[in-house]
């Protein structure tokens, strides 16, 4: 059975904190009764019968270093025991320890990374545990295979020289194709970033960067996915900034989707 956890984390936020208080606003979709289980697929996403709701961490220290070897030691006693897991973040630092678990585990680690940014920087404003630099952090390594990054919007000359350094593949907004899809290789992990999506479609973010995907576009290309899925994670919701719960329910929807997609497309 997939796992669920909640990290809810966000001292690396760059810009606004709020992404902590996601992972319950998430959850409440499921509760509210306005929507069903099913995915589009026709699978029925009900906790104890697909996955286990492990609930959210709570963090002893919140300092990065701390923070995130309490995450990496969670994360691998939840992968030794159970097998596969989604997160619901908290800020995108935390993909650093979580991915970073995941590669102990799954020799040839694939990243398939939805996001507006890059998250790159070799250390942002002087933090090297930012939310704009956790794939740096994968990259120094070693352990990741591929870094596929999809959505992106934002690049700098630093962050260019980065995605060349480490081999990142880049799949841009403004050139935007799918045939990445048909390069992709397992075993994979997700990490999704709200802000992929245009802010029309998800308001609830700390950094609105118009031009992204509708919502429509992110699920198509879920769907299409064919390869084994490791794990995954949805960060960067944040509640302060949504209308309506929208964006919470943009998450939940796509909580749904990965959840039938990791079942579709199960570890060999």
């Amino acid at each position: 059975m997939i796992q669920l956890l909640g990290i809810p984390y966000d001292k690396n936020s760059s810009y606004l904190r709020g992404p902590a208080l996601a992972p319950p606003r998430i959850r409440q979709m499921a509760a509210d009764g306005s929507t069903n289980f099913f995915s589009e697929y026709g699978l029925e996403i009900k906790e104890n019968k697909i996955y286990h709701d492990l609930g959210d961490m709570t963090f002893e220290r919140t300092d990065p270093e701390p923070a995130f070897q309490q995450i990496m030691s969670k994360v691998s006693g939840i992968l030794a025991n159970t097998g596969r897991l989604i997160c619901l973040g908290g800020d995108h630092s935390i993909s650093y320890p979580l991915i970073d678990a995941h590669a102990d585990v799954h020799e040839g680690l694939n990243i398939l990374q939805f996001d507006a940014h890059s998250d790159l920087y070799d250390s942002f404003d002087n933090n090297p545990y930012s939310h704009a630099s956790p794939f740096a952090r994968l990259m120094e390594t070693g352990k990741i295979n591929s870094l596929t990054q999809v959505g992106v919007r934002t690049l700098t000359d630093h962050l260019r020289e980065q995605a060349g350094k480490f081999g990142v593949e880049i799949v841009e907004m403004n050139q935007f194709s799918d045939d990445f899809i048909n390069q992709l290789k397992g075993p994979l992990y997700i990490s999704l970033d709200l802000d992929v999506l245009d802010p029309a479609y998800a308001p609830g973010v700390s950094h609105h960067e118009p031009g992204g995907m509708s919502t429509r576009d992110l699920i198509r290309l879920l769907q299409q996915i064919a390869v084994p899925i490791a794990g995954a994670d949805i960060v960067e919701y944040n509640p302060t900034r949504d209308l309506h719960y929208m964006t919470a329910m943009v998450g939940y929807k796509l909580f749904k989707e990965i959840v039938c997609l990791m079942q579709r497309n199960p570890l060999g």
